[in-house]
């Protein structure tokens, strides 16, 4: 038997795994990788090998409360009637918040998890759903290690001026500061950054993390010093369904003139506004680039537009840029919004190959450019496979 390395990210509504081989290196393609969709209203499963075969496709006969709960268990069931020769050693979870207190990957036990749960204040949209999982993966493999790897934790590198607001500070001691997400990701583009870009992977580095979620973090050293996202996953960038960054006074409007509460306005700037609020079409980029309405190219202009601005805010703590990177959904294939941003980029130097960034080349700063420009895919299922078996010395 192979001993295995099972990751979870356990959200809201979907619970996304793989399942990598310990052999001499984890290999960076899973043996089987898939998602459980559609948790709470039509919950469905789709897997495929490291061959990318497609092992089902279906939707599943959960119904009811506890769809989370049942879910984890099916997943569990589902991958022992898969087992091909190996047995699962340890699972790594996916966490988004670890708060100033876990700045590394943690093996998980009641502390520690105790700690976790009061953590949910600073993510209550996605913290319970993490706890969820490990909880459901704890009762149905007992006997397994548990790894928490954090979002957050890459992030706190950064200088201390970077995670503070300008607030009084006995709002700072409660915790309200800049912690940064999308951590496992950028650690991911870090790491295999040299692969590219030999010695000035170490420079100064802007690394854009767009899909559904979108932030954006510069690189000094392969250490995260700045980052667009702060104290929740909604500032910064336009996104999805997300405001981005908002002037706290609409907030203080919308209370006092629209009679919005706190759930109204949660509703509002998570799930009701970016690219989908903008447009009144879709959230989906390749719907808005796709349209003709003017009211989708207006919400691709404002995405664009928000990256250009935040682009500069992070070459300015950089003190420069050597070299920008896409990743994510958005970032990988969408061809247009790479375009534009870097057309709009040419007084950083940055001088983009037309060709090559239609085909998603690799590389795709022009050979006089002063800005490396890379499209790389980010995997963030590897980080946390490597991270646990680490911590359970394979």
């Amino acid at each position: 038997m192979t001993d295995a390395i099972l990751t979870i990210n356990a959200g809201s509504s979907s619970i996304k795994f793989a399942l990598f081989t310990l052999n001499a290196a984890i290999h960076a393609q899973p043996e089987i990788s898939g998602q459980i969709d559609g948790i709470g209203a039509r919950p469905h499963i789709k897997a495929k090998d490291a061959a990318g075969r497609a092992l089902d496709d279906v939707d599943l006969p959960l119904s009811g409360d506890g769809q989370h709960h049942a879910a984890l268990d099916f997943l569990v069931d589902w991958l022992h009637r898969h087992e091909a020769g190996w047995q699962i050693v340890g699972v790594g979870h996916r966490v988004v918040h670890g708060a100033q207190s876990y700045s590394q990957p943690v093996l998980l036990d009641n502390i520690i998890i105790a700690k976790l749960k009061s953590f949910i204040p600073l993510a209550p949209l996605h913290q319970p759903h993490n706890l969820d999982g490990i909880a459901a993966l704890r009762e149905a493999l007992p006997d397994v290690p548990q790894v928490a790897c954090f979002d957050t934790a890459f992030h706190r590198t950064q200088p201390e001026i970077a995670q503070l607001f300008a607030l009084p500070r006995k709002i700072t001691a409660q915790g309200v500061r800049r912690y940064g997400f999308h951590g496992l990701s950028y650690e991911y583009i870090a790491d295999v950054l040299p692969q590219h870009l030999g010695a000035r992977a170490d420079g100064r580095v802007v690394v854009a993390h767009l899909g559904n979620g979108a932030s954006m973090c510069a690189l000094q050293a392969r250490r995260s010093v700045a980052t667009t996202m702060g104290f929740t996953a909604v500032e910064g960038l336009m996104m999805g369904t997300r405001t981005g960054s908002l002037d706290p006074g609409v907030l203080l409007y919308l209370m006092e003139y629209q009679r919005m509460d706190a759930k109204a306005i949660t509703q509002l700037l998570y799930k009701e506004s970016g690219l989908l609020g903008v447009s009144g079409i879709s959230q989906d980029m390749r719907e808005l680039l796709a349209s003709d309405a003017a009211e989708a190219q207006e919400a691709v202009d404002l995405f664009c537009y928000r990256i250009v601005r935040e682009i500069g805010s992070l070459a300015a703590a950089l003190r420069g840029l050597d070299a920008l990177v896409f990743t994510g959904g958005i970032g990988e294939h969408a061809a247009p919004v790479r375009a534009r941003v870097c057309a709009a980029l040419a007084w950083l130097g940055v001088e983009f190959d037309v060709a090559a960034n239609a085909r998603d080349a690799t590389r795709i700063s022009g050979a006089g450019s002063d800005v490396d420009v890379l499209v790389l895919p980010t995997n963030e299922e590897w980080m946390i496979a490597r991270h646990t078996a680490q911590l359970l010395g394979g």
